[in-house]
């Protein structure tokens, strides 16, 4: 079995003939066997049972809806426009532009548009990026809170680095700052954070923050900070890392437009921070996709320019289908942890599960059974720690109301 596919299929015979970096990036994602062969994700596998099946699909993490009418109307009118060839190295001016007025808008962060903003493809791209920019092997150390976003360890492994994670524990799905403290040293070359984080929905307190900040010093460890769900704060307001007394300085933040405006085919991201270091990350980015997705730029601009109203509502609407799909889950017989941010909810199966069975077996019968599927926790954390999170699974509350409102009405008849 692998950490991500915690299952028995493969995609293909044993392929470890075939030499290449692409294998420290499978094992890092847990999709190599120790036998060489390539195993499908979990993702792939729990969708085709939902389709299969006719399961309301709460697996992965991507809107059933489309984005504001402003952000789409822009985008045709780009490409009636003629803005269909490649975009400057650094991104569209307007997207650059509209970047730096929404950090100051929202956190009071002032940008050099021209030096210190990097428009990417997506999240994803600029996290690549980032860390094979700024790691140089096996002597680096990456921080990463697990469970994590399954791309991170990809690319740290491809990178040549060694990940070192900080347990994220049921019930308060909290990182432990004695387990913080413990996990950077002196190897440390970046801390990665994912706030609000994918999977559990955690928002970190400020002390966790603080801590982050100071162990960086302490050890002159960068920070880098996946911040895609940043509107998608329930409680409170989104505090960025690079806010915090003494952040600035080594600090890179990601977002993008795709889980704000509902656009996640377009792959719109950027990431912000210092001059140097965002050199540092467009030297290898330039490399990669060179550039993307030029009409969709201006779009996402005008998204960023939106009135409060749309992101207050985001919010809004993210709590109400939360708060549905938590009564579900109850009522189902699931004990819930409820997020703070994100699209997501972790549920413990715990009381529930069939005798020998763990999260992963659960959830490849969940669609046939109940009509609803889920990922187990286990499809984001590193091998060694899967016994850790073998009755937790992930739901994703980000369809449209009636559909979450379905997918809890399923589920608490499952309870009955």
């Amino acid at each position: 079995m692998t950490a991500r596919s915690s299952g028995t299929r493969r995609y293909a015979e044993p392929v470890l003939h075939i030499s290449g970096a692409w294998q420290r990036a499978a094992r890092g994602a847990g999709l190599l066997a120790s036998d060489g062969s390539l195993a499908p994700t979990i993702f792939a596998e729990i969708s085709a049972a939902a389709v299969r099946h006719d399961a309301v699909n709460l697996g992965q993490g991507f809107p059933d809806e489309d984005g504001p009418a402003d952000v789409l109307d822009a985008a045709t009118r780009a490409i009636r426009d003629g803005v269909n060839q490649y975009s400057p190295g650094r991104g569209h001016p307007d997207l650059l532009a509209a970047v730096a007025e929404h950090q100051q808008r929202f956190y009071g962060i002032t940008l050099d548009a021209g030096r210190e903003i990097l428009v990417t493809a997506g999240a994803t791209e600029a996290l690549s990026a980032a860390l094979l920019g700024l790691l140089d092997g096996p002597d680096d150390e990456v921080v990463v809170f697990e469970p994590y976003y399954d791309s991170y360890a990809a690319a740290i492994a491809l990178a040549g680095a060694r990940l070192v994670p900080v347990p994220l524990r049921w019930p308060s799905l909290e990182p432990d700052l004695d387990d913080l403290r413990r996990a950077v040293g002196d190897r440390t070359r970046i801390i990665l954070v994912n706030d609000p984080h994918n999977p559990t929905g955690t928002v970190f307190s400020r002390e966790v923050t603080d801590e982050i900040v100071r162990l960086a010093h302490r050890h002159d460890a960068l920070i880098l900070t996946d911040e895609v769900y940043e509107h998608l704060v329930m409680d409170g307001r989104h505090v960025p890392i690079a806010t915090l007394p003494g952040a600035a300085e080594r600090t890179l933040s990601i977002s993008s437009g795709g889980k704000t405006f509902r656009t996640t085919g377009w792959k719109i991201g950027w990431i912000t921070g210092p001059a140097d270091l965002i050199d540092a990350v467009l030297a290898v980015k330039q490399y990669l996709t060179f550039v993307n997705g030029a009409p969709f730029q201006p779009a996402i601009a005008a998204g960023l320019r939106l009135g409060d109203a749309f992101f207050d509502g985001l919010a809004a609407t993210q709590r109400e289908r939360r708060d549905l799909l938590g009564e579900g889950l109850r009522a189902a017989g699931y004990a819930v942890s409820t997020p703070a941010g994100s699209y997501f909810t972790v549920a413990d199966a715990r009381g529930i599960l069939p005798p020998g069975q763990d999260a992963a077996d659960f959830c490849r019968t969940l669609p046939e059974r109940v009509g609803v599927a889920a990922i187990p926790l286990t499809a984001f954390v590193s091998a060694a720690h899967r016994r850790d999170y073998a009755s937790l699974i992930r739901f994703a509350a980000c369809k449209r109301t009636e559909v979450i409102a379905e997918a809890a009405r399923r589920l608490a008849a499952s309870g009955r």
